[in-house]
């Protein structure tokens, strides 16, 4: 049996555990995210990042059902406001990382891809995806579109709701579908699997915003996380990922 003063010894000459860090994020960062995790932590031995992707709306649900998760990055501004009024964030962390737009794309091999939203409308395209406009900012986003453009109701019927932009993407990329409303990084994330048609017009920018949870055991690290992301060497991550600088 060890004398105290040898355990006491070998817990000063142990390495710390490493902190662990969980940081759920908007679907459409899986690519950045998981640089920016992979960098991050060649910077910051001492710590750990567990990454959790989904649907922003989904994320906000999971914190609200008490999920232990540190830092939140959703895809829309809506979704933060959502955190923040239910006291679930921490304001004073909140911050703007990376901008966005929104595109038409379609299957590869699609012989006449729509130039418009009108054409979405018209007999040429049978079935159009979209993120869940009740979860999904990017469905939102098209939703909000479509609808200033007077044709919301002309394409609603032809929709198909996907989890989140990354299943919209994957029914494009099958062929299940004549078209779908991704943002301009999943497109860019499988160049080969789909095909820019156009860029939606909208009439607000996207903006993505990150924020500490409200009572996170790890609240150094994790405003350590969040100014990395802030950082120039977060920022080169993400744009060499499509994104546009906050």
């Amino acid at each position: 049996m060890k004398k105290p003063w040898i355990l006491l010894l070998l817990l000063h000459v142990l390495p710390a555990t490493a902190a662990e860090l969980t940081v759920s994020a908007a679907s459409s960062l899986t690519e950045g995210f998981r640089e920016i995790a992979g960098a991050y932590g060649a910077r910051y031995p001492d710590a750990r990042v567990d990454l959790n992707f989904a649907a922003s709306g989904v994320l906000l649900q999971q914190v609200a059902r008490g999920a232990p998760v540190d830092v939140l990055a959703f895809a829309d501004q809506t979704t933060m406001d959502q955190a923040a009024q239910r006291g679930l964030v921490d304001p004073s962390t909140r911050q703007m990382f990376a901008t966005n737009t929104l595109w038409v794309v379609v299957p590869p091999r699609t012989s006449s891809a729509p130039t418009s939203l009108a054409a979405l409308a018209g007999p040429a395209v049978g079935r159009v995806t979209i993120g869940n406009p009740d979860s999904v900012p990017a469905g939102r986003y098209a939703r909000q579109a479509l609808q200033q453009a007077g044709l919301w109701p002309s394409v609603q019927a032809k929709l198909i709701l996907a989890q989140n932009v990354r299943q919209s993407l994957d029914y494009v990329a099958r062929g299940e579908v004549d078209a779908g409303f991704v943002y301009a990084t999943d497109a860019q994330a499988t160049p080969d699997r789909v095909r820019r048609a156009f860029q939606v017009p909208l009439s607000t920018g996207i903006s993505y915003p990150l924020a500490m949870v409200k009572g996170s055991g790890n609240a150094d690290e994790a405003r350590r996380f969040i100014a990395f992301v802030r950082s120039p060497a977060g920022q080169a991550i993400l744009q060499r990922h499509g994104f546009g600088s906050p």
